[in-house]
C-alpha cells in the first residue's frame, strides 16, 4: 500500500537524463572496439591454420607453384580447376535464341491484341478485315497464342 500513500510529483525535462546521446557515444566505441577484434582475430586464425590467405588466393586464382603447396592446398587447386571446366563446358553447351525472337513474339501478341481491341470498337464489327465478321476476333485470338506458344521457347 506504500504506492497509494506516496504522492506524484513533476520531473522538469532539464533534470533528466540524456540517454539517446550515452548510448550513440558508446556504441560509436563499441564499433571501433569490435573492428580492431575482428582484424586481431583474422591474424590469429591464420596462425592456427598455419595457412596464409594470400596463398589461398593464390591457389583459387589458380596462379601458385603447385610444387611449394602442400598437398591439401594442391588438392584444392585441383578440385578449382576441375569446377572451372566444367562451369566452361557447361556455358558453351547452352543454346541462345537469335535476336529477334523476343522482339517477334512480343509484337505477336501486341498485335493480336490490337486487332481484337479495333474488331471490338469498330462499328458494326466491320474492321480490321470487312465481311468476316467474328473471325476478326479468331484471328487476333490466333496471332496472341502463336506470341504466347513462342515465350515458351525463349532462352
Amino acid at each position: 500500500m506504500l504506492m497509494a500513500d506516496e504522492e506524484l510529483h513533476d520531473t522538469d525535462s532539464n533534470d533528466q537524463k540524456d540517454w539517446q546521446g550515452e548510448t550513440s557515444s558508446e556504441a560509436a566505441t563499441d564499433d571501433a572496439a569490435k573492428s580492431e577484434n575482428a582484424a586481431d582475430e583474422t591474424a590469429a586464425e591464420d596462425e592456427n591454420y598455419g595457412v596464409d590467405m594470400e596463398k589461398v588466393e593464390a591457389v583459387l586464382n589458380a596462379t601458385a607453384d603447385k610444387a611449394t603447396l602442400t598437398p591439401q592446398m594442391q588438392r584444392m587447386m585441383s578440385r578449382q580447376a576441375e569446377n572451372t571446366k566444367r562451369v566452361e563446358e557447361t556455358i558453351k553447351g547452352t543454346k541462345s535464341n537469335p535476336r529477334w525472337f523476343v522482339p517477334v513474339f512480343c509484337a505477336l501478341m501486341i498485335i493480336g491484341l490490337i486487332w481484337c481491341v479495333v474488331y471490338y470498337l469498330s462499328p458494326s464489327g466491320s474492321w480490321p478485315i470487312p465481311n468476316i465478321g467474328a473471325w476478326n476476333l479468331a484471328i487476333g485470338f490466333a496471332l496472341i497464342m502463336i506470341g504466347f506458344l513462342m515465350t515458351m521457347g525463349w532462352r
